[in-house]
């Protein structure tokens, strides 16, 4: 893919802080990576409007209005290929994919999630670290696989949790570094560094740890 454009559509379903990190990663002199189009299954998701003030392409696609998980990921697909894109990125899409989704993605879809995997899967992570006396807490960039949150990782940013953390305060440090590694990920996806092979995930045509490519801001 290098010299090549490498075009991004985003699914989320929230304010999309990610979204607007990659749009403003992406303004960069030099950067091959080209957010393509925005996709939310909710009309009243704010990151619609930061596409929207991007120029960036958006859809609504409402999961509500259809018949299972089955038949809205069949038409999430049709949708999403419309675009062509090289990339999938997940940015708080709060929906739980398919297998056929996911495999029909594999290699090219991403997500990033706000604990140290493989700890704290789901929801809750932040409160979850700090009820385990955690000292340090963080978030992760990996590939999606069939298994929830359980992809090889690509890039974790690890911060230590201090005293007197909420969990409000925690999630506030965690979203700074998402939005430091998130673009970070998907630059070297854009430039042919990073793939996905069948050990796992691959940097410059080695493989990662299975903790991934560690960063202490």
């Amino acid at each position: 893919m290098p010299g090549d454009t490498c075009d991004v559509v985003v699914l989320l379903s929230g304010s999309g802080s990610n979204l607007q990190a990659l749009i403003d990663s992406s303004a960069a002199p030099g950067s091959k990576v080209r957010v393509r189009a925005v996709i939310a299954n909710r009309a009243d998701a704010y990151g619609l409007q930061r596409a929207e003030a991007a120029g960036i392409a958006t859809a609504v696609l409402d999961h509500k209005g259809f018949d299972g998980r089955d038949a809205f990921d069949a038409a999430l697909m049709a949708l999403i290929d419309g675009f062509a894109p090289q990339l999938v990125v997940l940015a708080g899409f709060m929906r739980i994919l398919s297998g056929g989704f996911v495999r029909h993605y594999q290699g090219r879809l991403l997500n990033i999630h706000p604990s140290l995997l493989p700890l704290y899967k789901g929801l809750h992570t932040h409160q979850r670290a700090l009820d385990a006396g955690d000292a340090e807490h963080g978030c992760s960039v990996h590939f999606v696989t069939e298994e929830l949150d359980g992809g090889p990782l690509v890039v974790q940013a690890v911060i230590a949790v201090e005293p007197d953390d909420t969990a409000q305060s925690l999630a506030q440090r965690v979203h700074r570094q998402e939005h430091q590694i998130y673009p970070l990920a998907v630059r070297w996806f854009a430039e042919g560094r990073l793939r996905l092979g069948e050990e796992g995930a691959l940097l410059d045509g080695q493989p990662l740890p299975a903790s991934g490519h560690l960063i202490r801001p």
